[in-house]
């Protein structure tokens, strides 16, 4: 069996290093990661140039492809030239901070994970929630159990990724496992003004959620709450629910 292990913060990060280590365990894994830290950088992908592969080492020994692009990227070549044997699951992480709500959006992480869903393939996102350095041992073990529900239940996941964060607290602390829906409040955009030594101006950007996490229904609230949230997401944006009225709209407009 072969999974393909991938992530947004560089093949390097010590949360994809987690990953393969207990993964290794259930499967052969094969590193399709970028070169540098790709975080924030959604689902996009590269055409306008070449997309450059080396073979990365780590103690003299090989630990993966090294791509020059983005997570997205990483899936497509992977799955498509560098494995050399059928992938069976997708898993990108373990992500270093929440990929929640809004997040998902811009989540890099998110985004291979629902890469390897568009090219159907099950696939997987582990987030931990903390932007500090921090132990990703629990939350590799957890992302184990996560690939066996999801290979034992391909069929009626199929067309979905299964997004996971995970609270970064002691393991006692965490109050248990929920399946919940994607919070979709608004985040508060903020820049911080700043000035260099020369006198240049510069913005740092900051963000954070509104009301979101007081609802516990959502990933970012039962997140915030100290549950382990399990998401199942989709590529498909479509508002299904206003086709009909957006028709009826339109035909008194044309």
């Amino acid at each position: 069996m072969r999974f393909l292990l991938t992530n947004d913060d560089g093949i390097y990060a010590k949360g994809l290093s987690a990953l393969y280590r207990e993964l290794s365990r259930e499967a052969d894994c094969l590193i399709v990661a970028p070169e540098i830290e790709q975080s924030a950088v959604g689902h996009a992908i590269t055409i306008a140039r070449p997309l450059m592969v080396r073979r990365a080492t780590k103690n003299d020994k090989f630990l993966g492809y090294a791509v020059c692009g983005t997570p997205a990227d990483c899936v497509k070549i992977g799955i498509t030239e560098l494995s050399d044997q059928k992938v069976d699951l997708v898993v990108s992480g373990i992500n270093r901070g929440g990929n929640a709500g809004i997040n998902v959006l811009y989540s890099g992480t998110v985004s291979a994970a629902t890469e390897g869903a568009i090219l159907g393939y099950p696939a997987l996102a582990v987030s931990l929630d903390t932007r500090r350095e921090a132990d990703f041992t629990f939350a590799a073990r957890f992302a184990r159990k996560m690939t066996r529900v999801i290979l034992s239940n391909q069929e009626r996941l199929k067309g979905s990724a299964i997004n996971v964060n995970i609270p970064c607290v002691p393991r006692e602390k965490i109050k248990g496992v929920v399946v919940v829906k994607q919070a979709q409040s608004n985040i508060v955009e903020a820049f911080e003004k700043r000035v260099d030594p020369r006198e240049n101006i510069y913005y740092w950007f900051a963000k954070e959620s509104q009301s979101a996490r007081r609802q516990k229904d959502t990933d970012v609230g039962a997140l915030a709450a100290g549950f382990i949230t399990i998401t199942p997401i989709q590529h498909d944006l479509t508002r299904h629910d206003l086709l009909d009225a957006l028709k009826d709209v339109m035909k008194e407009k044309i």
